[in-house]
């Protein structure tokens, strides 16, 4: 069942659980995404980045389409960390149901006004918005092209999430309390600030988003979930049990080469990283509060 995420996020935010933004760069990683939220009855977001969408191409989308459509399990289809304009109006002629517009890194007014834009494009349409407000922190890569989180961040402010809310209309707002996105550094210890959290809960009413988190103790991410969050983006962890997996089945067996051998174990991997967050989030069985 295909809803913008505005629809998706509004059940969560009542009911008080989160829904997995999960990215889905490949189509073996969205095939073992529903396969796994089908067995749990369990709302799911289809986030695709900008790069992700470049790979793979606009008739991917039409896959992710055809998977929502044939479902029982509310699915939205996101496009995650849109920087532009371009960007947005790719993803909604693509049919994405929501997009994201990162306006985080501009000033706090320029922030709002491109909100805005994006917004007037994207809701006579039915397409719900996200935007972001604080520093949650730039994706960089090592020499390894692995994604880790920057040291630096700077907290979303409840009075100016109020104000941010109110004068663009957004539908859901991602927050910084604590996390980066990707893998963490060695020396970099993670902690949310979880009364941050409750005061800008407390401060406005639309569904609030986290990003980053993969370093994040379970009881962390639990707790936010208590306090309000109502999705939350997952993305290295399941591609880095997926590609581990796949790194030791090629050492172990040289002779393989057809995906469907060469991905068994890796899906496999990757669905108990799936399983796992959709369990922590109190994501599983959450069907049942949606109209069919």
């Amino acid at each position: 069942m295909l809803l913008n995420m505005k629809d998706l996020l509004a059940v969560a935010n009542e009911k008080n659980f989160a829904v997995p933004a999960f990215n889905i760069g490949t189509g073996q990683i969205l095939n073992a995404v529903v396969e796994c939220c089908e067995e749990k009855q369990a709302p799911v977001i289809l986030a695709i980045h900008p790069n992700e969408l470049e790979f793979q191409g606009d008739s991917f989308i039409e896959m992710c389409k055809d998977k929502a459509n044939k479902s029982h399990v509310p699915m939205c289809i996101h496009l995650d960390h849109g920087e532009t304009m371009e960007q947005v109006q790719r993803a909604i002629r693509c049919g994405f149901t929501s997009v994201m517009i990162d306006a985080s890194s501009k000033s706090f007014e320029d922030n709002i006004s491109i909100t805005k834009e994006v917004i007037k494009v994207a809701h006579p349409l039915g397409v719900s918005v996200e935007a972001e407000l604080g520093t949650i922190g730039d994706i960089k890569e090592d020499s390894g092209n692995r994604e880790i989180g920057a040291k630096e961040i700077v907290f979303t402010q409840p009075e100016d999430a109020k104000k941010f809310v109110e004068e663009t209309g957004c539908d859901t707002l991602a927050i910084a309390i604590g996390t980066a996105h990707g893998i963490y550094p060695k020396d970099f210890v993670p902690h949310l600030e979880q009364e941050l959290l409750t005061e800008i809960k407390n401060t406005v009413s639309i569904p609030l988003v986290l990003h980053g988190g993969s370093a994040n103790p379970d009881s962390e991410i639990a707790e936010a979930v208590k306090r309000g969050v109502n999705k939350i983006n997952i993305s290295s962890d399941i591609k880095d049990a997926f590609y581990q997996q796949t790194r030791k089945t090629l050492a172990n067996d040289a002779v393989i080469r057809e995906p469907f051998d060469l991905y068994v174990d890796s899906i496999a991997a990757m669905k108990k990283v799936v399983n796992q967050k959709i369990d922590l989030f109190d994501d599983a069985d959450k069907m049942k509060y949606y109209k069919l």
